[in-house]
């Protein structure tokens, strides 16, 4: 398992193959509905982010995404479904916005998180 998994893990609280599954949902709905240049950039720049998009990524929402519509609230319901509330979810996306910021640095970060409508209001 990744340092990248561990450390967000141990900072929410959350069991890290939970934390595993959750933060390659994240990624790879960030890697579906941000801006491609910027995304690519900020996953390269973590270690094993890749895989874990890779792995976890999933279709970005699915039946239940495409009956709500999908983006944010969508990945909010695949997250719900893993067992998390909205603190944890809250407190997973801002863990794992402040390590991509530790390795891809604020600008690469700044803009995927604008590059996605309603994301800033989670971290």
């Amino acid at each position: 398992m990744s340092e990248i998994v561990t450390q967000i893990a141990e900072a929410t609280g959350l069991d890290p193959a939970t934390a595993e599954k959750a933060i390659g949902m994240m990624l790879g709905f960030l890697e579906k509905e941000g801006d491609d240049g910027a995304v690519r950039k900020m996953i390269a720049a973590i270690p094993g982010a890749a895989e874990l998009t890779s792995e976890h990524g999933g279709d970005g929402g699915g039946f239940l995404g495409g009956l709500i519509g999908g983006g944010i609230m969508g990945l909010g319901q695949q997250l719900m479904g893993l067992g998390l509330g909205m603190g944890e979810i809250t407190a997973l996306a801002r863990q794992t916005i402040a390590a991509a910021r530790q390795y891809a640095g604020d600008e690469v970060v700044d803009q995927v998180v604008a590059s996605v409508p309603g994301l800033g209001q989670f971290i």
